[in-house]
Formats: structure tokens, C-alpha cells, sequence
């Protein structure tokens, strides 16, 4: 799927989230990996080369240096070892056990703060930290349509901007696993959805779309929205993915 590009950081785009914070944290690593599922091949969202590019120009608003990777295994346990990894995969991602181990160590110390988008959280399912790395794991998506999403934090950066409501078109994701410490930000209404599809259910936790967590020095940043190509093009979608960022790097990343 080609090579990791670096680029140093990216032209401005306007106000999307962008806190003031001039690169404490180095770089981030924009992973946008199509693996196949054990059992099977993963959907190839069609936006990733998008999301790349508008990732990219989020994480240059924030004085770091962008690295675009489509293939891990040109990725040392090094280059994992710091900065922002942010995720657009899907699928059995090929992280090996060295990666593995040194993005799990560098998260728990502070050191890589992690930025999940969309199928994020439908990936290595083999690698048993990972949800907890991401707070909740994939469940399904028996919904794709237009939805109110409520505002559950107004006060997160991701989320100041927005309103009490939002209107929004995308897939809806079920999750499982959702860390009861996950501090959610966004959630379908209720109300916007027919439980009646094939697969379609209320969890005890509800809809969430959004959220971030710590956990000691480790933060996370999660969204699952981000399947059609007019979120790409959206200003509020932008900078509610910019204020999770610059949630992120509100503590100065850790150094080794």
C-alpha cells in the first residue's frame, strides 16, 4: 500500500482545536493499515488517503512532525516509543510483539498518547491490550443513517465548540469492553435509532461516539465517527478531532 511518508508540519487549516501547544510531543504516526480479519478480509474505507491528509494538517496545527504509515512493519519499537500514534485501521493489524510491548510500555508511561478514529477500535483482535488501550473494542454497526448526537461533555475541547445537539450522517458503532472510566463525550440521542434492525439493541452503556480517558500518565483520545468523506470536509469534525488532540498534549509528553 506504499511507504510511510514524513513531512515536517502542515499549513494551517483555521482554528481546528488548536490550543497553542508547539510540539512537546514530538511526532505522530498516522496509521491508516487495511489488514485482513482472522477469519477473513477487513472493508477498505475508501477516505483513508482523507483522513491522512486532514490528520496531518490537524497534527501541524499542533507543532508536531507527521509521519504517514500504511504498512507497521516499517515501524521500529523506537519509533513507537514517543510522540502521538494516531489510528485509522482496520482488521488484524500487523503489530509484532516488540511493537506490541513498546507501545503498551510508552502509553502506561505517558510517553505515546493515542488518538483512535472510526474502525480504530475494529482492529487487533488478536493483540489482547489493545482495547484497553482504546477503552472499548468494535460490537457491530446495525445502523448507517443521519442521527442527533447529544453532547454529553460541552466543556472537552473536542466537543466546546458544538452545541447541545449535533446533527451528523455515519455508521453507528456497538461496543463492548467500554472501560467504566472512559469519560464519554458524545452519544447517539435517544431516540435516533430503530432497535428493530437485525442486531440492533440499547448496551448498558448506550451509544457512545466519542470519548478519552487516563489512566495514570496515559491518555487516550477515541471517535468513532469519520466513515463518509463529507466528515473530512467538515469544519465541526475537524476541530472536534483537533480538540482531542490538543487534548492530548495538554500535559507535556513524557520523555524517556
Amino acid at each position: 500500500m506504499g511507504q510511510s511518508q514524513q513531512t515536517g508540519t502542515a499549513g494551517n487549516t483555521g482554528n481546528a482545536g488548536n490550543t497553542g501547544n508547539t510540539g512537546t510531543a514530538g511526532t505522530m504516526l498516522v496509521v491508516t493499515q487495511v489488514s485482513p480479519y482472522a477469519d477473513g478480509p477487513a472493508g477498505v474505507h475508501g477516505v483513508l488517503g482523507q483522513a491522512a491528509r486532514a490528520l496531518a494538517e490537524l497534527a501541524g496545527m499542533h507543532g508536531l512532525g507527521v509521519r504517514t504509515v500504511a504498512d507497521v512493519a516499517e515501524l521500529s519499537p523506537e519509533d513507537l516509543g514517543s510522540g502521538v500514534l494516531a489510528l485509522f485501521t482496520i482488521g488484524e493489524t500487523p503489530f509484532d510483539p516488540a511493537q506490541r510491548s513498546a507501545v503498551e510500555a510508552a502509553w502506561r508511561a505517558g510517553r505515546l498518547r493515542l488518538l483512535g478514529v472510526h474502525s480504530a477500535t475494529d482492529a487487533c483482535y488478536g493483540w489482547p491490550a489493545y482495547g484497553e488501550l482504546l477503552g472499548a473494542r468494535f460490537d457491530g454497526h446495525p445502523w448507517t443513517q443521519s442521527f442527533e448526537v447529544d453532547v454529553v461533555d460541552p466543556e472537552h475541547p473536542a466537543t466546546a465548540h458544538l452545541g447541545a445537539r449535533w446533527q451528523w450522517h455515519d455508521e453507528v458503532y456497538l461496543f463492548r469492553e467500554l472501560d467504566p472510566d472512559a469519560r464519554v463525550l458524545l452519544a447517539v440521542a435517544d431516540g435516533a435509532l430503530d432497535l428493530s434492525v437485525p442486531g440492533g439493541r440499547r448496551p448498558p452503556h448506550g451509544w457512545p461516539l466519542a470519548w478519552c480517558r487516563r489512566r495514570g500518565a496515559a491518555r487516550t483520545f477515541y471517535s468513532a465517527l469519520g466513515h463518509f468523506p463529507a466528515a473530512w470536509e467538515s469544519p465541526a469534525f475537524l476541530r472536534h478531532l483537533g480538540g482531542g488532540l490538543s487534548w492530548l498534549l495538554e500535559d507535556p509528553v513524557r520523555s524517556a
